[in-house]
């Protein structure tokens, strides 16, 4: 099967994470996670082109020199605030009845109810997403599973559509020009949150899905197996930082480190640790300030406090607050508060989970911070966009090492003169291979060297220079004066050695 990559950007108003995942059929495996601070986003929206792209221009480089790949093109989240919901319907005579009715016909009519449906304000909204809500054919009213695979004469269609601002998607698109990468896929991410975090029960029993980022929470619900509703307020975690900002004169790096490091709900219920004081010492002007913990938490308390209540009321809104058998989940960076599901359960009764992307729906060996509830929606992008046999997010594949020496084909052994084949055969002797060298001969050969050295040069004779150039005339004196020499001093050495031999035996 082929490989295709996909790489999903998760913009956040505080952060921004980049996510890649190699697809194979049905099998995906995230090989790259990572976040990094963002800039130009408020309330999940990009208001400033220009800075956003700069983060996110890093984030791609950096993943692609570690990744050795090309990213050309990503898939993106669409804004989840100042989006509202609609009802639209399509319907169709089927040109054969006695046809089985398929996914094909499904996805037509989800087409026809998204172009035929009229926008209020066609220039200032877009079509965010839309999710059938029922189907309907000549004999009964059911779900997309359960007209999948029926025959009728028509088939008609319910659906919700979700309607957001047009300026929001242009300026997330000249973002991405500017980044240096296309738009692959828009996708909006509460519907794929609630596949990477929800459990098949849960989607059909009832549940909601509370989603609490920095700037935006959302809210939606499931009943049926299906989303029913969807809302969102302009409050998460960093108005919880911009209280303790205010209420303690810090900067706001050091507000989010101290709420990260020390903050939680309900400070009746942190035992000994309300009785802690923290010191943060001011390195600029040597002065230290105090901050109990348990004062921190009521700050924290009194804005959580706060952001629930506007969850149960969007959930009381929506008309299926009395049947959310399985609660309320809770999920994206701002679930990691402590004892924030504790207040939520208070505050509503509900059993309170939180909701992490279930693995089995993939695997990220070797890839951390995959598995945190803030993940869940590059999780959810990554396996939505999966869906689409023809995307592919890289220009470039991932090349595999060199090795450094390539073999060559092995040839036919051939036959000796006796018709034997020798597959381990020897390499043939050089003739200096055979030449025995002694420590002598190579003594005085180095002595020869260093005073040939040291002798000035001398101007050679004319018949010498001839008889060099000639090659079979040249003088061979010297060369046998050597090799008496060393014959002399071998002799000597092996008349000793017998010598000595001699008088052992006597």
């Amino acid at each position: 099967m082929q490989e295709r990559y996909i790489a999903t950007v998760d913009l956040g108003t505080s952060k921004l994470a980049l996510c890649v995942a190699k697809v194979v059929g049905d099998d995906v495996q995230i090989i790259y996670y990572k976040e990094r601070p963002s800039n130009g986003i408020r309330y999940n929206c990009v208001f400033n082109p220009m800075r956003a792209a700069a983060p996110l221009r890093a984030a791609i480089a950096e993943a692609q020199e570690e990744l050795q790949i090309k990213i050309s093109q990503v898939v993106v989240g669409l804004p989840r605030y100042n989006v509202h919901q609609q009802t639209a319907s399509a319907k169709i005579d089927r040109s054969d009845p006695s046809a089985l009715i398929g996914d094909e016909e499904i996805a037509a009519l989800k087409g026809i109810a998204l172009d035929t449906y009229p926008l209020p304000d066609s220039g200032n909204e877009l079509i965010y997403g839309a999710v059938p809500q029922s189907f309907e054919t000549d004999d009964f009213i059911g779900s997309e599973d359960d007209v999948v695979g029926t025959t009728s004469n028509t088939l008609a269609g319910n659906f919700k559509i979700f309607v957001g601002r047009k300026r929001a998607y242009q300026n997330l698109t000249i973002m991405l020009n500017n980044a240096g990468v296309a738009l692959a896929q828009a996708i909006f991410s509460p519907i794929a949150v609630g596949e990477a975090v929800l459990k098949h029960d849960e989607k059909t029993n009832g549940v909601a899905l509370v989603e609490m980022g920095a700037g935006v929470t959302s809210v939606s619900i499931y009943q049926g197996g299906i989303m029913r509703y969807f809302a969102s307020i302009p409050f998460g975690g960093k108005s919880i930082t911009t209280d303790i900002r205010l209420e303690c004169a810090f900067d706001d790096e050091l507000a989010e480190n101290i709420k990260l490091a020390f903050g939680a709900c309900l400070p009746d219920k942190l035992q000994t640790m309300s009785d802690k004081v923290l010191q943060i010492n001011d390195e600029e002007n040597g002065t230290y300030e105090h901050l109990s913990v348990k004062y921190l938490s009521e700050i924290i308390t009194s804005r959580s406090r706060e952001i629930v209540q506007a969850i149960l009321f969007l959930i009381q809104e929506s008309g299926f607050a009395d049947r959310l058998r399985c609660g309320i989940v809770l999920t994206g960076g701002g679930a990691n508060m402590a004892n924030l599901t504790n207040l939520i359960k208070e505050e509503s009764g509900y059993n309170v989970r939180v909701g992490f992307p279930i693995a089995r729906k993939f695997s990220s060996d070797g890839c951390p911070g995959i598995g945190e509830a803030e993940a869940s929606a590059s999780v959810g992008m990554v396996l939505e966009a999966s869906l689409d046999p023809f995307l592919n997010c890289i220009s470039e594949a991932i090349q595999p090492a060199e090795t450094k020496g390539k073999g060559k084909p092995a040839e036919d052994p051939e036959p000796d003169d006796d018709g034997q084949f020798n597959l381990f055969e020897k390499p043939e002797e050089k003739l200096e291979d055979k030449i025995v060298r002694t420590p002598f001969a190579n003594r005085n050969k180095n002595k020869a060297k260093k005073a040939k050295a040291a002798e000035p040069a001398k101007t050679k004779r004319p018949e010498q220079a001839k008889a060099q150039e000639g090659g079979e005339n040249a003088p061979k004196e010297e060369t046998g004066k050597l090799f008496n020499f060393i014959w002399k001093i071998f002799d000597n050495t092996l008349g000793d050695i017998y010598d000595d031999m001699g008088k052992d035996k006597r």
